[in-house]
């Protein structure tokens, strides 16, 4: 949504089209100016629209979107400026995730020899342009591709300053810790699992009247079953709205073990003023060389104390909420991102036949993947035919 709203102030007309079928909770886009259309997967009417569109950029959402319908950009609107938005680095969190579950150490060689690192790298390869959210995966790639790394640009968050409250609840008004993050998200699941079994019992000990409400939208039957309301552990299903229930909250956690990116809830608790505890893995590519918002603490021990240090201590507390408030102007203001996002994509829109020439190995995997690619996908448009 930050992506949309700069294009559409860029002066941009957007066209979003996904194959996913829209429901209740889809967002009203065509309330914000943005046309929108569902599209079929291995299927020739999407070279149709991209035909009447002639777009001058096209954004694919993650590179399994890319997979599937790049080489159809690639033949039926060749000028049109590829971007890829990596959201986070898919194939790192995924290994990272098996490297957890079977207790073996993350390195970079394990990841690499990940067929789904390879597959996403060969993505970012043959767009022009990728996304990347983090400055850690920024640096992970750029070793990487060496001379090739322009055509990585570092995009976090993009934060408005209208968007963070001028007051929010003092130390006193507030009570109790929260977590909240979606629960399709395998991260989110584990850190809650955590959260349950080994820390929070330590926590409550210290502060036996403190709760943890727990928030997140989809939240699967097995952390429902988490709820136990005699030790003050509430799974709260969906928020209705971020920002009422982090301003209610004394303190935010994120015991975060595997993941990739950077992290909304720890971001929302800068914004509205609520002081966080994580890990290194939670706090990865947010903070640079500035003081967190809170602690970050990795072993159970330092994470429990922490938490209680916190929740307790005041004067940490505000000293915290503010290093919140400068992480956001320090690294996330928004008109200095917008600026350096319009100036890379102008650059390339005025260079891109140059652009590409420099970029050998994504044109040779552009060559062999819209050959089998394409095959394949009218291999299954013509089966799908012969089954209808």
């Amino acid at each position: 949504m930050q992506l949309a709203d700069y294009f559409l102030k860029t002066g941009y007309h957007l066209t979003f089209v996904a194959t996913a079928k829209e429901d209740e909770h889809s967002l009203a886009l065509e309330k914000l100016g943005i046309e929108t259309g569902q599209v079929v997967l291995n299927c020739d009417s999407f070279n149709d629209l991209l035909v009447d569109l002639q777009p001058t950029i096209v954004l694919f959402d993650r590179f399994l979107t890319e997979e599937q319908f790049g080489w159809r950009v690639a033949e039926y609107a060749p000028d049109a400026l590829r971007i890829l938005d990596t959201e986070d680095l898919h194939s790192l969190r995924h290994v990272r995730e098996q490297c957890f579950k079977k207790h073996i150490p993350f390195s970079v060689d394990v990841w690499l020899q990940d067929d789904k690192t390879k597959r996403e790298i060969a993505s970012i390869y043959r767009c022009d342009l990728s996304l990347i959210i983090s400055d850690v995966e920024m640096d992970l790639l750029g070793a990487i591709l060496g001379s090739n790394r322009n055509i990585l640009h570092h995009v976090p968050f993009m934060v408005d300053t209208a968007d963070i409250p001028s007051k929010t609840p003092s130390f006193e008004e507030r009570t109790d810790f929260l977590f909240i993050g979606g629960g399709k998200h395998g991260p989110n699941s584990d850190a809650i699992k955590h959260l349950k079994n080994d820390l929070w019992p330590e926590i409550r000990k210290h502060l036996p009247e403190a709760k943890m409400n727990i928030y997140g939208a989809y939240l699967p039957q097995q952390i429902q079953e988490l709820n136990d309301v005699l030790t003050g552990f509430h799974i709260c299903g969906k928020a209705e709205k971020v920002k009422d229930v982090m301003q209610k909250a004394r303190v935010s956690v994120a015991p975060l073990r595997f993941g990739a990116g950077i992290k909304g809830k720890l971001l929302h608790a800068m914004q509205f003023g609520t002081p966080s505890v994580t890990t290194t893995m939670g706090a990865e590519g947010m903070h640079g060389k500035l003081p967190w918002n809170g602690s970050i603490a990795d072993s159970e021990t330092d994470f429990v104390n922490a938490a209680v240090v916190l929740y307790t201590d005041k004067t940490k507390w505000e000293k915290a909420q503010r290093n919140g408030y400068g992480l956001l102007s320090g690294r996330y203001e928004k008109s200095a991102l917008q600026q350096e996002l319009s100036s890379k994509i102008n650059q390339l829109l005025h260079q891109l036949p140059a652009h590409r020439r420099q970029n050998f190995i994504g044109s040779l995997l552009l060559h062999q993947t819209m050959t089998s690619t394409k095959y394949m996908g009218k291999w299954i448009q013509e089966k799908n035919k012969l089954s209808s």
